[in-house]
């Protein structure tokens, strides 16, 4: 899964890394503690040209009454994405991509305390996650949301967690946001065992008000 990330790079980056015409409401970053609930930059495709803009992080069915309704879906398992109500149309008609620096995962000691790990790319570049979205309104409140697609880890990442994020290699992100026709569900699969390189950070970031680049050097020892 992945229910915490940093997004660092800047806005005009990252608009032009993934070839996107940036909105003007994009969240301030940098953000070393991205959590749920929080908008976060995307990128999707819409009449012939890609829109860098802001989305919540947790995808809002249309059904849901509420933001509180109901589950907070942060994430979309792979293999159950085109089952789910909540998921199935979103997937074969509304993806995008979510820009991240790293992704944090936890493991635990044999007292049970919670060991934060920083994920990212082995490359130093960007990570860019699978995505769907969906628009919710409801008694006059609005909100475009989303929801990261995981699978199951490769076997470097399942040391830590059994599953990570879908992460997307430039060559498919047209596929993925559906420029270039169809067949992105084979693109939902583990990241190359050489992709990704991991770390551990210094515990303070098990809080979510925590912030600060000190969130992903790597622990001391």
């Amino acid at each position: 899964m992945c229910g915490r990330f940093a997004v660092t790079l800047p806005h005009d980056a990252m608009a032009q890394l993934f070839d996107a015409l940036p909105a003007n409401d994009l969240p301030e970053g940098p953000n070393y503690n991205v959590c749920p609930t929080t908008q976060i930059a995307t990128v999707r495709a819409e009449e012939g040209e890609r829109r860098l803009a802001p989305m919540r992080w947790g995808f809002l069915p249309h059904w849901y009454k509420s933001p509180t309704d109901g589950p907070l879906l942060i994430n979309a398992r792979a293999e159950t994405i085109a089952e789910k109500p909540a998921f199935r149309a979103a997937c074969r008609a509304r993806r995008c991509l979510i820009p991240a620096t790293g992704f944090y995962e936890w493991t635990k000691d044999p007292e049970g305390k919670r060991l934060p790990w920083y994920i990212r790319r082995a490359d130093g570049g960007t990570l860019a996650f699978a995505g769907v979205w969906q628009d919710w309104q409801r008694d006059g409140e609005a909100l475009r949301t989303c929801a990261i697609v995981t699978t199951a880890a490769n076997a470097p990442m399942q040391a830590i967690h059994h599953r990570m994020p879908v992460v997307l290699e430039a060559d498919a992100w047209p596929l993925w946001l559906g420029e270039d026709g169809k067949g992105a569900a084979t693109l939902m699969q583990p990241a190359g065992e050489d992709v990704l390189a991991y770390y551990r950070v210094d515990p303070k970031v098990n809080s979510n008000r925590a912030s600060g680049e000190a969130l992903i050097a790597p622990l001391q020892a």
